[in-house]
C-alpha cells in the first residue's frame, strides 16, 4: 500500500511539475500565463481530492472486511468453545453416573 502512495504522489508531483514548466517556457503574457498556472493548478488540486476519496473509500472498504472477518472468527471460535463446553459436561455427567 505505501508503494501505491509513493507511485501517486510522484505522478501528482511530476503533473504538477510538468505543467508549470510547459507554461512557464510557453510565448504567453504574464496575465495568461498566471491564469493558466492557476487553472491547471485548480484541476491538480480537483483530481488529488478526487484520487485521495477514492483511497479513503478503498480503506474503508478494506476495513469492513476486515472487520466481517474479524467477526466471522470471533464466532467460530465462540462455536468452538461452546461445543468444547458442551462435551466436557456431557462426559463430566457420565462420569458420575458410572461411580455411582
Amino acid at each position: 500500500m505505501k508503494d501505491n502512495t509513493k507511485i501517486l504522489g510522484a505522478l501528482v508531483l511530476g503533473a504538477a511539475a510538468g505543467a508549470v514548466l510547459g507554461l512557464l517556457f510557453a510565448p504567453d503574457k504574464g496575465s495568461k500565463l498566471r491564469q493558466k498556472i492557476k487553472e491547471d493548478a485548480e484541476g491538480l488540486i480537483d483530481d488529488l481530492a478526487e484520487k485521495i476519496n477514492e483511497g479513503k473509500a478503498a480503506l474503508e472498504e478494506m476495513k469492513e472486511k476486515a472487520m466481517s472477518k474479524a467477526d466471522d472468527l470471533r464466532s467460530k471460535v465462540e462455536d468452538e468453545v461452546d461445543n468444547y463446553s458442551s462435551k466436557g459436561k456431557k462426559t463430566a455427567s457420565t462420569n458420575s453416573n458410572h461411580s455411582m
